[in-house]
């Protein structure tokens, strides 16, 4: 790393297509909104020659952030896959979003790639939305390095930055998060702020030098190498903690020099078992220069440092049926098993599904079987069945580049497959497979819309089928309670990119209207009422009377009928009649139109005529009494309570519990969680929870998660009653 002479293709216009998976270099970029993922990704574009300048290719447009939605936001909102070559390895790059409401994106991301670039502003530091990312790839063992950025900021402090990271990554052992490489600074400039110019490699001691736009290798001065021997020592003294090779700290202690050769090997070795975590720095390339400083570092740190495929754990794989498949891992000659990490549509080539192989090879005009299960919540139905796909082709910016196959490990995108959603897995059609699908978060802003005009209620169907097609942490419900048709989204700015996306790619039109909570209604108190449905009209009338009894019931009762008529008053043909009036009118609701539960209704009397009476005309009356029996009786509204738990740390269990009960809750309990977390159980009412995931975000600075599970519907106080019914009134 840092001392190889490297080439590059230098052919902006090829598809890159790997033979072999040992050829492969999967890697996801992961950091917060702004930290300068983006930027970084078009840097290492150009530095491998795959941009004529930085960020752009031979169409103009970039590599990254090419969708409408992200110039006009100014920010990544998808996933974006950037192929590149480097010494004779294919490198895939996986931009993913840094906003929290985008984390589906990035867990498509985690999926696909083997290893993870964590990109850190100099000038804004680690965030704890980061840090828990960070957590869950050391869950899984994943191997990681970490990029400074922004170092030509005022106040940017690259060893300041190093010592923040070790802090915030290193948990129990800070020694395995070291730079290897320093940063060389040139004069001062009028604000006191010296610019960035170079690197000197620690284990090296070579100095490379980007003030010319090239990286230019040259032997340090003399009096710069005492300056660096303690970060040097500490760097090798990490390496060799981590080495295979138990001998080699015996000796380094013993005063044996270490031969550098082996230092990187070792170096290597624990980077790619994730038990080493390099810290490197890297800055885009000045205008008209060819290289962005630290790029070629970080490039030749992926390449050599980073795993293969081969040395990746396969999902879990079953049998469509659920039984347990086991598959060689990464083997281009075993059965196909690839899985649809991104769904996204383009106006000229159709729906083009992302996917990564696991196994096996994928060959253009093939058929597959395609599998989707385990998603019905979030609006996905199963679904197992055979298609033939279209082309193959790799991304580049807006640019589709045709290739002829995909062999296990690498990633591509595959046309015209119409029922594969994001998450499905693609397998040979004689021997179908199922990949486990990865951990999603459950999207819990409520969005109501509904369509704009008639020709817009045409086509709002079959755009909200495809926008949750390639979205699977979006969640669509048609609530038969309020009637409205909702998006469950992961918060504002998803929900905005939504509705965009509904009316700039789909070309449906919406309006945003009140979400409604689904209440219910009970009775308070015990009451009587009087169905009389008598009308003569000249031939067959109708004549239908009955008396009820109406009491209510415990809380998860439903609505009990009872039969107490004596003495045939009503037919008892007729008393189904009865309780399928009432039973609707229920439905219906009686005072402010939400459906009655918890109550027993008890027909104790009626009439009937020998030729009027009739089953419409019971029903009717069994509808009236109730309403009579209602308007006598005080009516309560029920509102539905829901547990929620909320994950959260330390610093921040206080205000959210404070939070909690001004939101009318009743906290449970706490219990401790690890990584200095609490997690806070409370009963809140469903209606105080609509924007929560906004505001506990913006509450615990995104550090915080949190789950709900609907438990009961409860009597809601008096003056919240009277303004839910004011708006019902008024809707």
């Amino acid at each position: 790393m840092g001392d190889k002479a490297h080439t590059h293709p230098g052919a902006a216009g090829r598809a890159q297509v790997a033979d072999h998976p040992a050829s492969v270099r999967n890697v996801v970029l992961v950091g917060h909104s702004g930290s300068g993922k983006t930027t970084l990704v078009e840097a290492l574009a150009l530095t491998a020659g795959a941009v004529n300048r930085a960020g752009r290719v031979e169409d103009g447009g970039t590599v990254s952030d090419y969708d409408d939605i992200e110039h006009r936001q100014q920010r990544s909102v998808q996933l974006s896959l950037v192929p590149l070559e480097w010494d004779g390895i294919k490198i895939n790059l996986l931009d993913t979003p840094g906003y929290a409401d985008f984390v589906g994106e990035l867990r498509a991301g985690l999926r696909a790639a083997d290893a993870a670039l964590f990109v850190v502003s100099a000038s804004d530091g680690v965030d704890g939305s980061t840090r828990m990312v960070w957590d869950e790839c050391a869950a899984v063992g994943m191997p990681r390095a970490i990029v400074v950025t922004h170092l030509e900021a005022a106040r940017a402090d690259f060893t300041e930055m190093t010592r923040v990271c070790a802090q915030a990554f290193g948990g129990d052992d800070p020694d395995a998060v070291l730079p290897l490489y320093l940063p060389l600074h040139g004069p001062e400039g009028p604000d006191g702020h010296a610019s960035v110019t170079g690197l000197i490699g620690l284990l090296t001691q070579k100095l490379f030098d980007y003030s010319s736009g090239e990286r230019e290798e040259h032997e340090p001065d003399p009096d710069r190498l005492p300056l660096i021997e303690g970060a040097r020592n500490r760097l090798i003294e990490g390496i060799i903690a981590e080495s295979e090779d138990e001998t080699l700290m015996d000796r380094y202690l013993g005063g044996e020099p270490c031969d550098v050769r082996t230092l990187v090997e070792d170096l290597e070795k624990a980077v790619a078992r994730g038990v080493f975590f390099p810290v490197l720095a890297a800055a885009p390339a000045a205008e008209g220069a060819r290289q962005g400083l630290g790029t070629v570092e970080l490039l030749g740190l992926i390449t050599g440092g980073f795993p293969t495929p081969l040395e990746h754990s396969t999902p879990r794989v079953t049998t469509v049926d659920g039984a347990p498949r086991e598959l060689k891992p990464c083997d281009p000659d075993a059965p196909l098993v690839a899985e649809v990490v991104k769904t996204s549509s383009d106006p000229y080539v159709g729906r083009l599904s992302l996917v990564r192989l696991f196994s096996g090879t994928l060959r253009a005009d093939q058929t597959v079987h395609v599998s989707g299960h385990g998603l019905a919540d979030r609006g996905h139905e199963d679904h197992d069945v055979d298609e033939r796909i279209g082309a193959l082709s790799t991304p580049f910016g807006k640019q589709q580049r045709p290739v002829s196959h995909v062999v296990a490990g690498d990633l591509a995108c595959v046309a015209k497959l119409g029922r594969a959603e994001t998450g499905d897995t693609l397998s040979a059609k004689d021997d179908p497979l199922l990949v486990e699908p990865w951990e999603m978060p459950d999207p819990l802003l409520p969005l109501a819309i509904r369509a704009h005009s008639k020709p817009d209620e045409d086509k709002l169907s079959q755009g909200l089928a495809r926008l949750v097609a390639e979205d699977p942490t979006m969640r669509l419900e048609h609530n038969q309670d309020t009637h409205q048709v909702v998006l469950w989204c992961l918060g504002e700015a998803h929900a905005d990119v939504a509705l965009e996306r509904l009316r700039g790619r789909y070309g449906v039109q919406v309006d945003v209207v009140a979400h409604r909570v689904p209440l219910r209604e009970t009775f308070g108190s015990r009451a009587s009422g009087r169905g009389r449905h008598v009308k003569q009209s000249g031939g067959h009338g109708q004549f239908a009377i009955c008396e009820i009894d109406v009491e209510p019931l415990p809380g998860g009762s439903g609505v009990e009928f009872v039969d107490k008529v004596v003495g045939g008053a009503v037919p008892r043909q007729f008393i189904p009649s009865v309780e399928k009036g009432v039973r609707a009118q229920a439905a219906r609701g009686v005072a402010a139109g939400h459906p009655l539960i918890d109550v027993r209704v008890t027909l104790r009397d009626g009439k009937a005529h020998s030729v009027d009476s009739s089953d419409a005309a019971f029903q009717t009356a069994g509808a009236l009494a109730l309403r009579e029996a209602a308007a006598d009786a005080r009516i309560r509204l029920l509102e539905p309570v829901s547990e929620v738990s909320v994950l959260v740390g330390d610093d921040y269990v206080g205000p959210v519990m404070s939070d909690l009960s001004g939101r009318r809750g009743r906290v449970l309990g706490t219990e401790q969680s690890p990584g200095g977390r609490t997690l806070v159980r409370a009963e809140v009412p469903e209606i105080e929870i609509g924007r929560y995931s906004v505001d506990l975000r913006s509450l615990s600075h995104g550090t915080a998660r949190f789950s709900r599970r609907y438990v009961r519907h409860e009597p809601m106080p008096a003056q919240v009653a009277e303004r839910a019914r004011e708006e019902a009134l008024s809707a």
